[in-house]
């Protein structure tokens, strides 16, 4: 099963027709900053990134191994 559909993509290649959004379990005072958009429809996955670094790399994984990494952070 492939996981990461590419690894090697910076966030403001995404940024133009993305939508992120922030975790519920991030702060405002730089805690845990994770951001998550849905870029199916350009790019066949979901992208990550830092929230702290927003022109930094993200990690593009597609929808699967998505649902299946919130599924794992879950069961912690």
């Amino acid at each position: 099963m492939e996981v990461a559909i590419n690894t090697n993509i910076m966030a403001p290649d995404l940024a133009k027709e993305s939508a992120w959004f922030k975790s519920s379990y991030s702060n405002d005072t730089g805690g845990s900053c994770v951001e998550v958009a849905d870029v199916t429809r350009t790019h066949s996955g979901i992208a990550i990134r830092d929230s702290k670094i927003p022109s930094g790399p993200a990690l593009l994984l597609t929808r699967e191994a998505f649902t299946n990494f919130i599924a794992e952070v879950q069961a912690l």
